[in-house]
């Protein structure tokens, strides 16, 4: 009679809740709810901040790599003209006589910097 019992235990259907019971239940799902909606709207506003930085950071990156290339084709510039000049003014200082520059040696005096003593 034991085992018939089990059997018929385990057949039948859950027992409901009582009103209370049903109501907690929704009160579950109904914070449940509210739980994973705040949750997903909290991961929408992370990924969509997440995708402005990286795209903030893009542009940020062009725009550097436009100025440096921009600076870069500057100090090309900047590095002829200033070869431009030290031959000028070697032209002119040997060329002058009675020259305020005699005894100086004047390509010494105008030879690039090393980099080490900038």
């Amino acid at each position: 009679m034991i085992l018939e019992d089990l059997e018929e235990y385990f057949e039948m259907a859950p027992n409901k809740r009582g009103r209370r019971g049903v109501s907690d239940a929704d009160d579950e799902d109904d914070e449940y709810r509210r739980k994973r909606d705040r949750n997903n709207e909290a991961v929408k506003k992370s990924r969509f901040k997440t995708k402005q930085r990286t795209q903030e950071t893009f542009t940020r990156v062009n725009k550097l790599k436009a100025e440096n290339q921009m600076l870069e084709e500057k100090v090309k510039t900047l590095t002829k003209e200033l070869q431009f000049l030290k031959e000028l003014f070697l032209a002119h200082a040997s060329n002058s006589t009675g020259s305020k520059f005699e005894g100086i040696d004047l390509d010494k005096l105008l030879e690039d910097i090393p980099e080490d003593k900038k």
